[in-house]
């Protein structure tokens, strides 16, 4: 056999040990290239994976908050805002966050209670949201819907003022002019349980209309009106601790004051007269109940008027009138139960302008304070 059969040495067997060795060089050049490829290519699919998580990231962080998987299907939890249209919501007396909550959920204006509860909470004014019926966008963010609620340009509702010294029918006329409830609705009202009219009135919600400035919602009934009012008067007179059995006597004779007084401070003391001359079985001889009872002005008074036979004429008739004549205010409700002590039997308006009130104990000079008067009104004859 020839050698080639035998073993005969390969041609790396006779390769010279220096190409030998270039040649190992280059391998290990190339695997080393190799291998610094393949950290180039880890490190840049690393970046692109960072790239795409924090890209997800940002997605999530906005998007997030409104997503949320139950039963497969998508759902938002919460709106972006700033919400667009306008619907009315009302707010119940006595309505939690979350019954608030649900409330915007069922009209479209939140996303979910869980948001609006999670608002509720983060803001410190929340709990001083008023009862009401409030204009709100459609879906709006929670927080945004709870800022809403705490801002009374939102709040829809008629205001009806009642001042000091009106009577029934004056109140009930005025409530329709702001709201067009029927005066006839509002005087069968007084008649509903619902209102609440103490027994103590006898049926006669006058002086029981208490007067201050009301929120009327819309769709308020006759009765929900008369009750507010009503509610007021008797929570007035618990809070003064006014015994129940005294509170038709306390209105009666602040009515008396609220109609006779025109400075605060003569109210105590038209409060204390009123107590002297029935301690003395006096006549009070006041024209305003008179006058109330006739159902004119006091200006529109006659000498014939003053004999006419009424519970209401006190020119005739000793005590308090049956009734109270007017919705009386909390300053003169104030100054029956702490009258100023004095001992004056009469008083009178010198000065039918400013309200200048002189009061006296004798006759006597009652008559010369009675002078003054028509003094001025000789010097003011069309006042």
């Amino acid at each position: 056999m020839s050698d080639l059969f035998l073993g005969a040495p390969t041609q790396h067997a006779s390769e010279p040990a220096a190409s030998r060795r270039a040649r190992q060089r280059g391998k290990a050049r190339k695997a080393k290239e190799r291998r610094k490829r393949r950290r180039r290519s880890i490190v840049v699919i690393v970046m692109a994976l960072a790239l795409v998580l924090g890209a997800g990231y940002v997605v999530w962080s906005v998007v997030g908050p409104m997503l949320s998987s139950g039963g497969g299907e998508e759902t938002v939890t919460d709106y972006p805002g700033p919400g667009s249209g306008e619907v009315q919501v009302a707010v119940a007396q006595g309505d939690s966050g979350g019954a608030i909550g649900q409330t915007l959920v069922d009209a479209g204006v939140v996303a979910t209670t869980s948001a609006f509860t999670a608002a509720f909470t983060a803001n410190p004014d929340a709990p001083s949201i008023q009862p009401g019926t409030y204009t709100l966008q459609l879906q709006m963010k929670a927080s945004d819907a709870v800022a809403a609620l705490l801002n009374t340009a939102n709040r829809v509702s008629l205001k009806v003022t009642v001042a000091e010294g009106l009577s029934r029918d004056d109140v009930f006329t005025r409530v329709n002019e702001v709201t067009g409830i029927p005066v006839d609705a509002l005087n069968a009202a007084v008649a509903d349980p619902a209102v609440g009219l103490p027994a103590e009135a006898g049926g006669n919600v006058e002086g029981w209309l208490y007067p201050a400035t009301y929120q009327i919602e819309p769709g308020a009934t006759a009765a929900s009106v008369v009750k507010q009012m009503v509610d007021q008067t008797v929570g007035v007179l618990t809070a003064k601790q006014v015994p129940r059995e005294q509170w038709e006597d306390v209105l009666i004779r602040a009515s008396l004051v609220e109609r006779e007084a025109r400075r605060d401070e003569d109210r105590g003391k038209i409060a204390q007269a009123i107590q002297n001359r029935l301690d003395k079985d006096m006549i009070l001889q006041i024209d305003a109940s008179l006058a109330y009872g006739l159902g004119k002005p006091g200006t529109g008074l006659t000498t014939a008027d003053k004999s006419v036979d009424s519970p209401y004429n006190l020119e005739e008739n000793t005590g308090l009138p049956p009734t109270p004549i007017a919705s009386p205010g909390e300053k003169s409700i104030d100054a029956v139960l702490s009258p100023t002590p004095g001992p004056w039997i009469f008083w009178v308006a010198i000065n039918l302008d400013t309200g200048e009130t002189l009061f006296s104990e004798t006759y006597t000079e009652h008559q010369e304070n009675v002078a003054l008067l028509r003094q001025w009104q000789k010097e003011n004859p069309t006042s």
